[in-house]
């Protein structure tokens, strides 16, 4: 499998997963033009989008995208979120899902799960090729997750800010209080991320990607070098625009 990152932070939140030439787009946080662009403006081949939640950076060309022939997968809480406070869904090719219920969008076998947030019905995914059987865990924004998983092989996971940078910044005053408590209460932290992984049974994970890191309260080299000292697992950051290779092998 393939992972582009269109972008990975609080400003918006959007990938492609690709695999045996099919395309799954991964929230829609972005404007069209940009998703557009990363698929090289080819739409042939793009079987689904899943979408976590109804917040902006994540949700933003939902709309968009279904105009464009592709269907959207959200939750009923996410949908009705959107069209009480943004725009009437009409569209056939919003697809609600629910949570442990799985469905498959090309050959993609896919397990939304309920994740923790300040969202309405939020959602993360467990995403598996149903050719290789490779497994894909996608979870963001979300501030705890009481499930484990076995067998996974890449874990994609928010890594949103570190618990002493935030201290020294609502002391320096760039952080109010609200700021914080929504921080808390709604994000997975460095720590989070640790004791999530260190929960789980990561024998057969070959990377992890540390997705959603927030612009002023994040350290992405430590968090790239804490993960993996915990682990031993390569661990990258997924960077804007770019490409994160997910193999089994590496030969």
């Amino acid at each position: 499998m393939n992972l582009k990152v269109i972008a990975s932070s609080s400003r918006g939140n959007s990938y492609v997963l690709e695999s045996s030439g099919k395309k799954l787009l991964l929230d829609l946080g972005v404007n069209i033009k940009k998703i557009k662009n990363a698929l090289d403006y080819d739409l042939s081949n793009v079987v689904g989008a899943l979408v976590t939640h109804e917040h902006k950076d994540h949700s933003k060309a939902v709309f968009d995208v279904a105009r464009l022939g592709i269907d959207v997968y959200i939750s009923l809480g996410t949908k009705q979120y959107i069209e009480a406070n943004v725009e009437t869904i009409r569209s056939h090719r919003i697809k609600v899902v629910k949570e442990k219920q799985q469905f498959t969008v090309g050959p993609f076998l896919i397990l939304p799960f309920d994740v923790q947030h300040d969202a309405q019905e939020p959602l993360g995914y467990l995403i598996q090729d149903t050719n290789t059987k490779e497994k894909l865990l996608f979870a963001t924004d979300t501030f705890y997750i009481r499930y484990k998983f076995p067998g996974l092989h890449y874990i994609m996971v928010e890594c949103n800010y570190c618990y002493d940078i935030l201290m020294d910044n609502i002391e320096n005053g760039k952080v109010t209080a609200a700021q914080k408590n929504r921080l808390l209460e709604s994000h997975f932290s460095l720590d989070h991320v640790l004791e999530f992984l260190n929960a789980n049974d990561l024998s057969e994970v070959r990377k992890i990607i540390l997705i959603h890191l927030s612009d002023s309260n994040s350290n992405a080299n430590e968090m790239k070098k804490e993960v993996f000292k915990l682990t031993g697992i390569e661990t990258v950051i997924a960077e804007t625009e770019s490409e994160i290779k997910l193999e089994l092998y590496s030969f």
